[in-house]
């Protein structure tokens, strides 16, 4: 009988890899992935109370800021998939919070618009943040609160340098 390849039946394939080996040297890159995917499972947890999925609040407050605006430059200023924004329009329709209609200007366009009934809406999504953010800083006195949004603007700052000249980061910027 032959040897089990590597990989096959519960073997690794790189037999001298530790665990999460590949993020040595990336020790805060590694952090931040872990608490930004915590914190879209926790804003998850509090948006399932006003029947919300994660990513819809931002549309939601995109539209509440600026009146009708074209479904295209809406995808383009949030900088997700097509599809993906679609559906979150299509949910957020089902619920009454948005309406769309064709662009006068322009009829193979379409409108998107916060509704009146949204308006409720605006105030629970603002104490649902509230919420998150005092669950998120939990452990942290004010100082230090301070001092991780300071440090998080300078990481956002070096991150949008980097990211300058991808053309999803581009396309948002032209807006």
């Amino acid at each position: 009988m032959s040897a089990a390849a590597p990989g096959t039946q519960g073997d690794p394939v790189c037999t001298d890899a530790r665990p999460l080996a590949a993020c040595d040297g990336g020790e805060v890159s590694h952090a931040l992935s872990r608490v930004a995917r915590l914190h879209r499972i926790a804003a998850g947890k509090l948006l399932r109370r006003l029947d919300l999925y994660p990513g819809q609040e931002f549309l939601m407050m995109r539209l509440w800021g600026a009146g009708p605006v074209r479904q295209s430059e809406l995808i383009r200023e949030v900088g997700l998939d097509p599809s993906t924004v679609t559906k979150m329009l299509q949910r957020l329709e089902q619920t009454g919070h948005v309406s769309r209609s064709p662009d006068p200007g322009d009829r193979r366009a379409v409108l998107v618009e916060a509704t009146p009934r949204s308006c409720a809406l605006l105030t629970e999504v603002s104490e649902v943040w509230a919420e998150l953010e005092e669950k998120t800083l939990a452990g942290l006195a004010p100082h230090e609160r301070t001092e991780l949004a300071r440090l998080l603007g300078k990481v956002e700052q070096s991150l949008h340098t980097e990211t300058a000249d991808c053309p999803e980061v581009r396309a948002r910027a032209a807006g």
